[in-house]
């Protein structure tokens, strides 16, 4: 079973998207399997990370911000691909030290989650994007 998610962001930031993971689950009737999620895009990443409090995905942003400057930062004067604007180079960056696939195992017809663990693409760029998460799950 097959499935693509749609997530609209408005900048930079983590959007949870668990409840629609959960409902394409739902709608496959498998009970247990694993879940493959994957990212179609260079510049936004997934992350399985603390849903409870917020203080975590505003320490996140902030971490990976101080650790990956804007293209214009002088620290950053060495990147060459800038066509895209200076959070272009750095979404990349970012991406490539997070990931863009997740594998979850499904028992029951749920995600095997903890009990506080949430689902987030994980949004580099400034400006709003639409992004899209192909959720595949091959089960029992």
């Amino acid at each position: 079973m097959q499935e693509t998610i749609t997530l609209r962001t408005s900048g930079q930031g983590l959007y949870e998207f668990t409840s629609m993971v959960q409902r394409f689950l739902s709608g496959t009737g498998i009970r247990d399997g694993l879940l493959t999620l994957f990212c179609q895009h260079t510049s936004c990443s997934l992350v399985v990370q603390e849903n409870a409090d917020p203080d975590v995905q505003a320490d996140l942003q902030a971490f990976f911000r101080r650790l990956v400057p804007p293209a214009n930062d002088p620290s950053m004067h060495y990147l060459e691909h800038r066509t895209e604007g200076p959070d272009d180079m750095p979404a990349h960056i970012k991406a490539a030290l997070t990931q863009t696939s997740l594998s979850i195992p499904v028992s029951g017809g749920r995600m095997a989650l903890g009990t506080w663990q949430g689902i987030y693409l994980f949004e580099h760029r400034d400006a709003p994007h639409t992004r899209r998460v192909v959720a595949h799950l091959l089960g029992t």
